[in-house]
């Protein structure tokens, strides 16, 4: 027997909705700062600070710093370890072509580097060993610490290579 009318259309978007659900495919994509000056903006509002070797924010050269298409949750992740850890923040790192791939990629908006260059590297250091709980070693030797949130702070010798998860420290 053939069912129509509006019960069919209604009992067919529950069907589709569940198995939608079911599959995953109704996870919103994370929220995204489109271009790099909104997100410097809230950076700097925090008094987070960025530079980059060659001087730039072009989202497509490896020498620069950019924050195009950065994860809103990046950002204010970033931001909460700034306020907790009250150490002074600055990034090498961002959304830029030349980091590694990946789901949870710098390119991908997930990742920010923090550097660990003269007088920072110690207040970071300190912080992140102390307070976060050791994880192990990725597979380049890097140690990493997760936080409560469940971000990984990645120890890459002359920066933090951090992955944000959540919106938090």
């Amino acid at each position: 027997m053939k069912i129509t009318g509006p019960l069919s259309v209604l009992g067919t978007a529950a069907l589709i909705g569940s198995v939608l659900l079911t599959a995953g495919v109704s996870d919103a994509a994370p929220a995204k700062w489109a271009r790099h000056s909104d997100a410097a903006a809230e950076f700097r509002r925090a008094g987070i600070t960025s530079v980059s070797s060659g001087g730039c924010t072009n989202w497509n050269q490896s020498n620069c710093t950019s924050f195009t298409n950065i994860n809103k949750a990046t950002v204010a992740g970033a931001i909460a370890f700034k306020k907790a850890s009250r150490c002074k923040v600055v990034i090498t790192g961002g959304t830029e072509r030349g980091h590694a791939a990946g789901t949870y990629s710098h390119r991908n908006g997930y990742k920010v580097d923090m550097s660990r260059s003269g007088p920072v590297a110690k207040c970071l250091d300190s912080y992140i060993t102390g307070t976060f709980k050791y994880a192990g070693k990725r597979g380049d030797g890097a140690r990493m610490y997760k936080s409560p949130a469940g971000n990984v702070y990645a120890n890459e010798h002359n920066h933090w290579d951090v992955t944000y998860f959540k919106a938090r420290a």
